[in-house]
């Protein structure tokens, strides 16, 4: 009962903040941390497979627009051209996270690298904010190959736990000439084929060894990711209409600096 208390506050967590600019894999580490959900090979797979909870809460919110893409999926036709340029920006993180994924599992999940790339990820928003600005080009559909394999190589950043996936694909959206709304739903939309990517390939390795209250757990963290990520998708978008991304930028930069100080004191290891 402990394990699946602990999953439920783990897979509230992951729904309110993978699609936010502030790092769901950061946030699950750090609570995980306070709550003392972590060491285990499960505890890693679990925070990664429940990402696809909030993925799918995507697929429900675009539904419409996903069941029309796959009617217009012919070469040619917008379907086809949307899927091809999504398919374009997953690549480069894909092959990098395939290639470094054991290594950043082992030596870069912890509070105190979640804590520096939150500080740093959330100036980069500022810097980029400023630059670039967040009136760009309104339709994702308009999206060229070029601005898509630029927003994928800027998805590289995530790799680095804190950094944050939305956060890293929407600078680079923003970077390369798109607005902050269209820059998130791009953003919503390349999360379902590198979340889908990574759910797999993290349950390929660790579902031999799952207990049952260990699938029980994972259950109710993924329910709880999907029903409160839905939630908040439809409230960020809301809020990118009129407002600017710099208050998540600073709260970054204050979650970091209270984790690092907390680290310090022996608060949190």
């Amino acid at each position: 009962m402990i394990l699946i208390f602990k999953a439920f506050i783990m897979g509230i967590v992951e729904g309110l903040t993978e699609f936010l600019p502030i790092s769901s894999t950061g946030h699950l580490i750090i609570v995980g941390d306070i709550i003392g959900f972590k060491g285990s090979s499960f505890n890693v797979m679990f925070e990664i497979v429940i990402q696809l909870g909030a993925i799918l809460a995507v697929v429900f919110y675009y539904r419409k627009k996903i069941y029309n893409s796959i009617l217009n999926i012919l070469p040619g036709k917008w379907g086809f051209s949307l899927w091809f340029k999504l398919l374009i920006a997953f690549i480069p993180a894909a092959v990098i996270g395939v290639i470094f994924n054991d290594y950043i599992e082992k030596h870069l999940f912890s509070s105190f690298t979640v804590a520096i790339a939150l500080i740093i990820g959330g100036i980069l928003m500022i810097l980029v904010e400023n630059i670039f600005g967040r009136y760009g080009m309104d339709d994702m559909d308009n999206t060229s190959i070029g601005q898509s394999l630029f927003i994928g190589v800027a998805q590289c950043l995530s790799l680095f736990p804190g950094m944050s996936r939305s956060a890293s694909t929407i600078m680079g959206g923003l970077a390369a000439g798109l607005s902050a709304r269209a820059a998130a739903e791009f953003s919503f939309f390349l999360a379902i084929p590198t979340m889908f990517a990574a759910t797999l390939y993290s349950l390929h390795k660790g579902i031999s060894s799952m207990t049952l209250v260990e699938w029980q757990a994972l259950g109710v963290g993924f329910v709880m990711s999907f029903i409160v990520a839905l939630f908040a998708v439809d409230k960020f978008l809301s809020y990118l209409g009129k407002h600017t991304l710099k208050p998540f930028a600073y709260y970054r930069i204050v979650v970091g600096i209270l984790m690092i100080v907390f680290i310090t004191a022996g608060i949190v290891k």
